[in-house]
């Protein structure tokens, strides 16, 4: 009975003692709070004397549930500030002697693991506190955690605003390295090189100091304005970056440009040679052999000279036609197939361009064999002479800007009517986006369109306009003839010039279509391109 009741008084005072104080008052006001004053009987046991009432068993410290204030507990009660009263009022306690409290706590150490620790939950004004063994609260050590995590987050941001700074000072004095390497600069190298070993020994300092610290994070600099600066910093750096790239970009531009300047310059030199070569090789078929041309001297070699200009001339405007197509996202196989549906025979997608050529040739050549083109603005050539067509032809030859060109009413007219056969409004609207080159065409008053697009298209047909001029420069009817190929006609290769390799000799071939007409003059036939089909479809 003495072990129990020793047990007893410990686990009071170690527990309930301590959770008593914590009790709300709202809960349990003391005001309410009255502690019994009833006739009661003494006892003694094992040497503890302990008060009864007259129930018989010992007084309750709290209630059974919360006091209302101004009700009664079920105790005869008593204001307790008339007699004070203790718990040493409650529960008298003979001082034991040394050896006996040694022994109850030598008990008290055996019978531990049967002894629990009561932890009691209330609601204190709203907040969830917990009674802990060493008399802590939880949301004061919360309150510690999260000021850490804050310093601690604050000192990572710091961290890396210097980290992100040093490294875009890196990057930065390496591009002015570099930059300093052409044309050679051994005092912005030095500089630059200092620069860079300065910045990574920081970066070093900065990694030392923070697994020195045993991962804590080091607190840097965690004034927010130090943060912002470090910041800036990184932003100056990247300008930088920026400021030299542009300068080394500045740099290989103006390389290259010399470099083009010098090709330019070795291109028309090799030019200049292969004129004086194709004058040696054939003399009378190049456009040299025209110089100081009278019309006795004329012949049909000076007509071929011509005519492989505009060839050529035809062929850069296909090739401007075709990027021009692909640029707005035109389908250029369908777009070839729809002019020429032969032209994939061979299943080669490169020969679509055969497609597009024969289009702009049967427009550029069309009545080609009459005098005024079929022009009603150009009505009164039909009366001119073999003479006036040479004049005509001597005067244009060197005419090349589109200004002089246009002050020429018939070859202005010219113009005009081949440009709208040549180019579809929605062709020209894919183009332009407008079609302010067909209302410049139609309008007589306006000039011609300034864009690259036209000046190829002028050049083209200022090529086609001086060979028609000297095609009717022969005085003879019978010395001049052009013709082209039907489709289907069988190949034969002294009308026919073909622009597709036919590797398989076995295979009979046939003419899929006219690519540019051939000419008779005088007695010189020129051959007409085209393109060879397979007798039967390809596999």
């Amino acid at each position: 009975m003495r072990k129990r009741l020793l047990c007893s008084i410990y686990s009071f005072h170690s527990t309930v003692l301590p959770a008593f104080l914590l009790v709300p008052s709202s809960l349990y006001p003391l005001s309410e709070v009255k502690l019994a004053r009833i006739p009661s009987e003494t006892q003694e046991e094992d040497g503890v004397s302990l008060k009864y009432s007259s129930l018989g068993s010992p007084l309750s410290l709290f209630p059974s549930s919360p006091v209302v204030p101004g009700e009664s507990t079920g105790i005869g009660m008593e204001s307790y500030r008339s007699e004070p009263w203790t718990f040493n009022k409650i529960l008298h306690l003979r001082g034991p002697s040394a050896s006996s409290a040694g022994c109850a706590y030598s008990t008290l150490d055996e019978d531990a693991d049967s002894i629990h620790k009561i932890k009691l939950y209330q609601n204190f004004r709203g907040k969830s506190i917990l009674a802990l063994d060493n008399g802590f609260c939880k949301y004061k050590h919360e309150k510690q955690q999260e000021s850490l995590f804050l310093k601690e987050k604050d000192a990572m941001e710091s961290l890396l605003a210097n980290l992100f700074a040093s490294i875009s000072a890196v990057k930065a004095f390496y591009a002015q390295l570099q930059l300093a390497q052409s044309p050679y600069n051994p005092d912005m190298i030095q500089s630059s090189d200092l620069a860079i070993v300065a910045e990574f020994k920081r970066v070093s300092e900065l990694k030392q100091t923070y697994y020195n610290n045993h991962l804590v994070i080091p607190h840097l600099a965690c004034d927010p304005n130090r943060v912002v600066a470090a910041q800036i910093k990184e932003k100056h750096n990247l300008i930088k970056t920026y400021r030299i790239t542009i300068d080394k970009l500045k740099a290989d531009l103006k390389l290259k440009d010399s470099e083009r300047f010098s090709l330019q310059a070795e291109l028309l030199e090799v030019e200049k040679k292969n004129r004086a070569l194709d004058l040696k090789l054939h003399p009378g078929r190049s456009i040299s052999a025209l110089v100081d041309l009278h019309p006795s001297g004329l012949n049909p070699t000076h007509f071929l000279a011509i005519l492989r200009c505009t060839y050529k001339s035809i062929r850069t405007f296909v090739k401007l036609m075709e990027n021009e197509m692909e640029s707005v996202g035109w389908d250029l196989n369908a777009a070839a197939t729809t002019i020429q549906p032969d032209v994939f025979r061979w299943k080669k997608p490169d020969h679509r361009i055969f497609a597009y050529e024969s289009y702009v040739g049967s427009k550029m050549f069309s009545n080609f064999h009459l005098k005024n083109f079929n022009l009603v603005a150009l009505e009164d050539r039909l009366q001119w002479s073999s003479q006036e067509f040479f004049q005509e032809f001597s005067q244009l030859r060197y005419v090349e800007q589109i200004k002089k060109l246009s002050q020429h009413s018939a070859i202005a007219s010219f113009f005009r009517s081949k440009y709208l056969e040549l180019v579809h409004p929605k062709m020209e609207e894919s183009f332009f986006g407008n079609l302010d080159h067909r209302r410049a065409m139609l309008s007589s008053g306006r000039g011609f369109p300034n864009s690259a697009f036209f000046s190829h298209f002028v050049k083209m047909a200022r090529r086609v306009w001086l060979l028609h001029s000297l095609f009717f420069s022969f005085e003879q009817e019978s010395d001049r003839h052009i013709f082209q190929v039907q489709r289907g006609n069988r190949f034969s290769e002294v009308y026919m010039e073909s622009v597709v390799d036919n590797n398989d000799g076995h295979r009979p071939t046939s003419v899929g279509f006219t690519v540019v007409p051939g000419f008779k003059v005088c007695s010189m036939l020129i051959q007409c391109k085209v393109f060879l089909s397979p007798a039967d479809p390809c596999s």
